[in-house]
Formats: C-alpha cells, structure tokens, sequence
C-alpha cells in the first residue's frame, strides 16, 4: 500500500494491516542500543526470536486498525510537522499491538490456558520446548512471564521512538496510561467473578467494558484521534461508536466461547464454561433459569473437570431459557447503536465507511 492510501480514497484495511506488521517487524528486528550485547550462549535472543514470532503471528490487527482509522477520522495527514505524519501512527498503533501481546500472554498464564489463535499458549509452548526438565510446567510459566514483560517493555519502546510532538505526547500518553489502567481493573474483576455462575448482569457488562469495549475500541480509535489533534467532539464521538460496538464483539466473543467451532476460533468451547467465566451469556441463563436448570448450571459451570457431555448439557440450557437469543438481540442492538452514532460522527467519510464494514465484521464473525 502506498502511504497516499491512507489520506487519499477509501481506507486500504489490508494495506494498513501490512504497514502495521512492517512496523512491528522493523522495531522488533532492529537490535536495541539500550540492551547488552547478546551473551555467549544467546539467551537474550531466545526471548526476542520468541517474541517476534508471537507478535508477527497471523491476527487481526484490530486495535492498530482502529488507531489509524481514528488519526484519519480526525483529520490526520502528516501535515503542519506534526511529528512525522504517517510513520508516527503507524508506530502508536504497532505499539498496541505490543501491549496487546503483553495482555495475552500473561492472560493465558492467569486462566491457564492451552492455546491461542490455534496453537499453543506462549507458557505451554515453552514447557514443550523445555520437556527434559523435571520442572518444564513452571519453567514455561515462568518464562512466559518474562516475554509478556519483554513484550510491555518492546511497546515503550516503540513509542519513544514514534516521533510525537510536545502535543502530541501531551495528548496521547495520558489516553495510554488510562487504557493501561481499565485493562488491569478489568482483569482483576474478571478474576473474582469467574467460578460459580450468577446472574449479575451489570458486573459482566463491567468487565466487557473495561477489558474490551475500552480496550478493543474506544482507546485505540482516541488514540489515533488525538494524534491528529481530534478536539473533544471528535473524541466523544469515538465513544459514541466504540462502546456499543466493543459490547457487541465481546458478546460475539462469549457466544463463540460455548457454541463457536473450535477449528475456526482456535480455543476448546469448553474452556469458558469449566473456568466458570462470568459472562453475559451465563447470568442471563441463571436469572432465566428454572429450578432444576439452575441447579445444573451451579453444578456443572465452573467445574474444571467438566466433560463434552456437561458442557452440551450446559448448552441445551443456554438455549432453552432464551439465553442465547437475548444475547443475540443485544449484539444486533448494539450494532445498530454503533452505526447510527457513525450518522452523527464529524469523522471524514473514509474513515465512517471503514468504521462501518469493521462494526459489520465485529458482529458478523465466526472467530
């Protein structure tokens, strides 16, 4: 893609995906004058090979998209020497993709999970790697870990070579410090609601919020926003989209957990149900559930040793109190919120109709 592509015509999705990867590729690849040279028996490196490979892996770039969509609905072209134009949001956004790695990999480790995208969780695949120790689950946890701080540290320092101007740096650190923050008070509420199923519908929509709706759309698309000089209009009206529509992908998300196909969504449709995740999904069940459903649900959901004919169990109720539906229609409801804030937006009309097919791919997926 052409950097024209960005300010001329119709946003090019694919072609910034390509720019984002070449950025992270780039940064990754480049050895860092910060670090000792690499050490006799190459450890150091070890750490970086692995993490490059983690960060390069095919994924879908969401959060970068959306930061640069956002710098391009706010006005952005690498006009009036505001840094330099387009190879700064390209480093902000790739820095998200950065932080993004950080969060999934020690989100693997805290819910003990044994894959991602398909493959193997970055702690498994590092105790496969180390099998010939008597330790090799707690030495890849352990080293996990370290990538996941490797991969946090990676992202600041993609961000302090991006180029920011005084404004910019005035106006886009705080935004990254606070997405900071919403992402770790999300995880924590996470953790103490998973277990046993209940029907606090406002505590998941909570943790929808701040680990996705936040997360996934609204800092990213502000971010790209206040790099351009986005004034508080134009950052209300990234709000106005993102949070119904973070909602909405997150619902999608929790449905595909329990009824999606694990060949195309790369995670066991079991993993939620025997964690006890406190989903939307679940609480409609056990406030719509009758008694004898209410009793399998708080006897199954949360149990780790949960078999395939538990979790079907599970589903049939999931689907015979109306759950699935009603989450359904507030994925539907939600969509139509996010687009009919797009209709109110001061946003160009390249970035709304990039932002319209990304609300239409967020909703409408199968992974």
């Amino acid at each position: 893609m052409s950097p024209q592509a960005l300010t001329t015509g119709a946003l090019d999705l694919a072609g910034i995906r390509e720019r984002v990867d070449a950025a992270l590729a780039d940064f990754l690849r480049r050895p860092s004058s910060r670090v000792p040279p690499q050490n006799r028996r190459g450890h150091r490196h070890d750490l970086d090979r692995a993490l490059t490979d983690y960060v390069l892996a095919p994924g879908k770039r969401i959060r970068p998209l959306l930061c640069v969509i956002g710098w391009q609905a706010a006005g952005g072209d690498g006009g009036e020497g505001e840094g330099e134009g387009e190879e700064t949001v390209m480093r902000l956004a790739a820095s998200l993709e950065l932080f993004h790695a950080f969060a999934l990999i020690h989100d693997d480790i805290l819910d003990d999970s044994d894959t991602r995208r398909g493959l193997p969780s970055a702690h498994r695949a590092f105790a496969a790697r180390h099998r010939g120790r008597p330790d090799a689950d707690a030495f890849g946890r352990n080293l996990a870990v370290l990538l996941g701080d490797l991969a946090l540290v990676r992202c600041d320092g993609i961000l302090h070579t991006a180029g920011f101007t005084e404004r910019q740096r005035h106006a886009v650190l705080p935004l990254i410090d606070t997405m900071r923050n919403e992402v770790v008070l999300g995880q924590y509420l996470d953790l103490h609601t998973a277990g046993s199923p209940t029907d606090d519908i406002d505590r998941a929509l909570t943790v929808i919020r701040l680990k996705t709706a936040r997360y996934t759309v609204e800092r990213p698309l502000q971010l790209g926003a206040a790099l351009a000089g986005g004034d508080a209009q134009t950052l209300h009206a990234c709000s106005a989209y993102a949070l119904p529509l973070g909602e909405a992908f997150q619902l999608r998300d929790d449905l595909l957990g329990t009824f999606g196909d694990p060949s195309v969504t790369g995670k066991p449709v079991t993993e939620d149900l025997r964690s006890g995740k406190a989903t939307v999904l679940m609480a409609l069940a056990v406030r719509l559930a009758a008694p004898r459903q209410a009793e399998l649900l708080d006897r199954l959901v949360g149990n780790p040793r949960m078999d395939e004919e538990g979790a079907m169990a599970v589903r049939r109720v999931l689907e015979a109190t109306g759950a699935r539906a009603t989450v359904e229609k507030m994925i539907s409801d939600r969509y139509g919120m996010a687009v009919a804030a797009l209709d109110r937006s001061p946003f160009s009309p390249h970035a709304t109709e990039a932002l319209r097919r990304i609300a239409a791919g967020a909703v409408v997926r199968t992974a």
